[in-house]
């Protein structure tokens, strides 16, 4: 089976802890390793989280290494965000690890994604860029270096809301910009967004808030991690993981639900083509909409498979 060489780039909140982790159990992907960016995070406490997950599971830390972008923020994150990072480290299957002893003199994210695109387009090969997170480091290396969008297959992006409301909370950031239309990913850096959809021609897969809404973490759902983390490692982690936020009523499984989409994309309605652009300036900052000049991306909007979906989470972690 030929698999599918994927690079995610993420900025290690909760849900992207377990999106990493996920991918490190898909037999139909080559799992390249992760990019961190120091958004929705804070960046050491987010590196020695996601090191610690893999240490704890046993997860070969040469063949899926962690990374850290110079990339910042446009827009930053709200400090009650970025926060679950530290929260990650003393879950109780974690507390007790050592942080890495090399850091923190972390691995460069950026030369890393740099090399792996590189390595592709000399082996005349193609990667899924998978960003559950604002697109500014893939733009940096772009912007800088055009030919390595040549190496990208695809990129799937999980930002943006289409026919429903954003992520912004006015009682965390100053209501004056808190515009209802946009998501944070995209709110972060729309600088970065609107390059890529000018500058580049790979596909672009978009997972929106439309769909990702409808992947809640759901009370049966961690009722079943939690049985299973009885006798499986996995489970137990991301069971005592997802407690730290299933309480919040609008965290959802927004980067576990866009990952699954590489291996089982029948989980999903067929994505609508859509010709998109992004607003960069004033109060609607981060808003996607459609426009007959935008980029054309596949927008995925509904899950119709639901059962499946979960189904294959739980599976996955029963190990």
């Amino acid at each position: 089976m030929q698999k599918e060489k994927v690079l995610f780039n993420h900025d290690a909140a909760i849900d992207e802890f377990m999106a990493a982790l996920l991918l490190t159990t898909m037999e139909e992907v080559d799992y390249l390793g992760s990019v961190i960016m120091n958004a929705d995070c804070i960046y050491n406490y987010a590196m020695n989280a996601q090191w610690k997950i893999q240490e704890y599971l046993d997860i070969n830390q040469d063949q899926n290494p962690i990374t850290l972008s110079r990339a910042r923020q446009w827009n930053p994150f709200p400090w009650a965000y970025r926060g679950d990072c530290i929260k990650e480290n003393n879950i109780a299957c974690l507390k007790d690890l050592d942080n890495n002893p090399a850091w923190p003199a972390y691995p460069d994210g950026d030369q890393f994604m740099e090399d792996q695109l590189q390595t592709a387009l000399n082996q005349g090969e193609k990667i899924t860029m998978l960003v559950n997170c604002p697109m500014t480091t893939l733009y940096n290396l772009l912007k800088a270096k055009p030919h390595l969008a040549d190496a990208i297959g695809r990129l799937i992006w999980m930002g943006g809301a289409i026919n429903v409301g954003g992520n912004l909370d006015p009682t965390t950031i100053p209501p004056e910009v808190a515009n209802p239309k946009a998501e944070w990913n995209a709110f972060c850096d729309p600088y970065a967004i609107d390059w890529v959809f000018k500058h580049t021609h790979f596909p672009i897969t978009l997972f929106p808030l439309d769909v990702t809404d409808q992947a809640a973490i759901q009370t049966g759902f961690m009722a079943n991690l939690a049985f299973q983390g009885r006798e499986h490692h996995y489970s137990k982690l991301a069971w005592q993981s997802y407690e730290i936020v299933a309480s919040e009523a609008f965290y959802d499984m927004w980067d576990v639900v866009t990952t699954c989409y590489i291996p089982h994309s029948e989980f999903f309605a067929p994505p609508h083509k859509m010709n998109l652009s992004i607003v960069t300036e004033d109060y609607w900052q981060g808003s996607l909409y459609e426009d007959d000049h935008g980029r054309e991306v596949e927008v995925v909007l509904d899950l119709v498979d639901p059962d499946g979906f979960y189904g294959y989470v739980l599976e996955q972690f029963r190990r």
